[in-house]
């Protein structure tokens, strides 16, 4: 039997058997019981100038063949967002040539697509109000443009120029009477970016909140659904209870979604569960997709048996400081064969120590999320060697 070389945190060494992944197939119909979308990253050239500053060189072939990959196991995409290093190395230029192929890519397979609608394409760390919605509506009316389902990101600028909750809900309803389409917001914490620090003009979620359903509440129509990413499942279940109907709650909550998507079978609740945008499906999306189609099937216990396992690989990748998971996201694409290289935009790649990788390696082949085990071995000892570490 083939054996994995794990390292820890003092270098040593030790031995793990290479397991099987879990048993998936490609649905043969579209998923049902869940709207799933996978966060997808962004694959740079190897021989690209992948240092901290540098324009994004995307190798477009591997980058769009991942989101193919993802289509053909039913999850939809969600493009352009925190995943795919806005904010962390995705310039401009970048994120518009991402979202025109992205969406090209959906209408040619089929699929479902939202790419993210930001202000980051103003080089100014400070600005006005109007000038954040006009920031926000020239991303919009692009994303519109292509085809693509729009989620209005949290905004650093918005961050910085806001005083008060009434600037975030002067902010919204600007952009969202201007949206053509409904559009799904989203909800990020200070874990992925410290500089969202009192989103909604409160840190806490409590307050913040009433800001969010306000929004909502006065631009009926507008707003698809809600992505929540405060890793704090209690308070996704108390404003998914609060959404407007119609309205779908999709957790972005990378250490809770096991329990926040399965349905909580309690009759008292007007909503069981969320559905899911979530970065951590981009690292184990056949096994996502085996999940929901045992939801699909009415097998609660095989949805938990297949999805439980993971939620301890994904609180490795998203492990503090979080922002930096998009490594492992990376990482995993890589061990599964999706890219030449493991090489990340602005030279991501090295915010991992080996041994947070190795624990990766771990958990993955232990929740049969490595997609071909042979080739995620010889790769990952290809990488111990390379650091000097004898296999």
């Amino acid at each position: 039997m083939t054996e994995l070389t794990l390292i820890d945190g003092a270098g040593g060494t030790r031995t793990a058997p290479l397991l099987e992944p879990i048993a998936a197939a490609r649905p043969a119909q579209p998923l049902r019981s869940r709207v799933a979308y996978a966060a997808a990253h962004v694959v740079p050239h190897a021989w690209a100038d992948n240092t901290p500053g540098r324009p994004a060189e995307i190798d477009w072939d591997a980058t769009l063949a991942f989101r193919r990959h993802v289509y053909s196991w039913g999850l939809g995409v969600a493009d352009a967002m925190d995943t795919a290093q806005r904010n962390m190395g995705l310039d401009a230029a970048a994120t518009r040539e991402l979202i025109a192929r992205s969406a090209q890519v959906a209408r040619e397979e089929g699929g479902s697509v939202v790419v993210g609608v930001n202000t980051d394409h103003v080089e100014d760390e400070t600005i006005t109000l109007p000038q954040v919605i006009d920031a926000y509506l020239e991303q919009l009316h692009f994303t519109e443009e292509q085809g693509a389902g729009p989620v209005l990101m949290a905004s650093r600028h918005l961050a910085r120029a806001a005083s008060s909750r009434a600037d975030y809900l002067r902010v919204y309803a600007a952009v969202l009477q201007a949206a053509t389409t409904p559009v799904v917001l989203h909800w990020l914490g200070t874990a992925f970016d410290p500089q969202l620090a009192g989103y909604f003009g409160s840190n806490d979620w409590h307050t913040a909140s009433d800001v969010l359903i306000r929004v909502i509440e006065e631009n009926p129509g507008k707003v698809a659904g809600v992505k929540m990413s405060l890793l704090d499942a209690d308070a996704e279940i108390a404003v998914r209870e609060r959404l407007p109907e119609g309205v779908r709650m999709f957790t972005g909550d990378d250490f809770n979604y096991v329990r926040l998507i399965a349905d909580s079978g309690d009759e008292t609740t007007s909503r069981s569960h969320s559905d899911a945008l979530l970065g951590a499906f981009a690292a184990i999306t056949p096994v996502a997709s085996a999940a929901i189609q045992a939801l699909d099937a009415g097998d609660a216990a095989a949805y938990g048996d297949v999805l439980g396992p993971t939620e301890a690989l994904s609180r490795q990748v998203f492990a503090a400081p979080t922002f930096y998971y998009k490594t492992g996201v990376a990482f995993l694409s890589w061990l599964g064969g999706h890219q030449p290289a493991f090489q990340m935009v602005g030279g991501l790649h090295s915010a991992r120590s080996l041994p947070h990788l190795s624990e990766i390696v771990r958990l993955a082949n232990e929740s049969g999320a490595l997609e071909r085990p042979d080739l995620a071995a010889e790769r990952w000892h290809a990488l111990l060697t390379l650091n000097g570490v004898r296999p």
